[in-house]
Parts: C-alpha cells; structure tokens; sequence
C-alpha cells in the first residue's frame, strides 16, 4: 500500500524549497558586504578623477581661435 501524504504540507515544502534556492542564487549574484560596495564606490570614484585630471582636450576646428583671426 502507498503511504499517504498531505498535499497541503508538500506543496508548501515544495515553495520553501524553491524560495531557498531562489535566495541563495540572491546571495552570490547581490550579496556583498557593505566594505565591499565602499571600496568598489571609491575605486570608481578615483578613476573617473584620475580620468577626468588627465583629459586632453582636443581643438575644435570648426571655429577660428584668435590666432586664426589675425590672419597668420
């Protein structure tokens, strides 16, 4: 003879199964610390600046300078 079961009891151990799995794929695709996120935060932060200080910009050649103006 079958063992009986209540349905009732499997299908929500069925959904705590599935919410498990679903946190723990949460925890390595979102979870860092909070070190973590300042020290990524601030390594950006000191790129963009290190990028931004060494920009070189470049001449528009559309307009005339004032050099251009005097007609040299």
């Amino acid at each position: 003879m079958a063992e009986i079961v209540n349905l009732r009891l499997v299908k929500k151990r069925k959904a705590k199964d599935a919410r498990e799995k679903s946190a723990a794929e949460n925890r390595i695709l979102f979870g860092r610390t909070k070190v973590e996120k300042q020290f990524e935060r601030e390594a950006a932060r000191k790129d963009k600046r290190f990028l931004d200080d060494n920009r070189i910009e470049k001449r528009d050649m559309t307009r005339p300078t004032e050099s251009d103006a005097d007609g040299k």
